[in-house]
């Protein structure tokens, strides 16, 4: 098992054997997805042939060498491994408010979105902080602190406190896969054959006794 900066990418360390010697890049990436059994999104900007014998590397060397060569980045979510172009990273300036930074970065981390070649932040000014990386990477970052505002709110609603204390639930949402977030934590994590649109939704449960 592999250590993918966030979610782990379970990558074998025996030699990868790349015989093709002229191949669309993104067909390759594909290839090697399909060999190694990992969901590979190439995006439409990865453009470029491999032409030449590559050396037998170990998975992770030979994805990254691909990277370097064609000026890539890539981000394994823990359901897929996304490549784009690095002329498509993003950064975005994300206001935290009510929700600070120290709290934001640790469900980042308990998520395992978190990705120490990519950058979250505190940014200049009240709040705020930065996010930059592949746009799978920030997308996540952003989604996860929707899903965090919003359960900080629904505990400052003042109609909502009169009521019998309820358990804060949030579900994130990654394909096929979900994430049962209960009062700030993950708790659980569910799969089933129907994919979901990447997304955070936020339920009442009954308070545990």
């Amino acid at each position: 098992m592999m250590r993918a900066f966030g979610a782990s990418l379970s990558l074998p360390s025996t030699p990868y054997s790349y015989t093709v010697l002229d191949q669309d890049l993104s067909a390759a990436l594909q290839e090697f997805g399909n060999n190694l059994n990992i969901r590979v999104n190439v995006s439409a900007e990865v453009r470029g042939r491999i032409r030449g014998r590559m050396p037998d590397l170990p998975p992770r060397e030979f994805l990254d060498r691909l990277t370097a060569l064609y000026n890539l980045q890539w981000y394994y979510d823990g359901l897929v491994l996304y490549v784009s172009a690095a002329h498509e990273a993003q950064s975005r300036l994300i206001v935290l408010n009510p929700i600070s930074f120290d709290a934001f970065k640790t469900a980042l981390d308990a998520l395992k979105i978190s990705d120490e070649r990519y950058i979250v932040k505190p940014a200049p000014g009240e709040g705020l902080v930065l996010a930059s990386g592949p746009p799978r990477f920030v997308a996540l970052v952003d989604q996860t602190l929707k899903g965090l505002v919003a359960e900080a709110q629904a505990r400052r609603d003042p109609v909502a406190a009169e009521r019998p204390q309820r358990d804060s639930v949030l579900m994130l949402f990654r394909g096929s896969s979900s994430t049962v977030i209960r009062d700030g934590r993950p708790e659980g994590h569910y799969s089933s054959d129907t994919p979901h649109q990447d997304s955070v939704a936020r339920e009442a449960g009954p308070a545990r006794k």
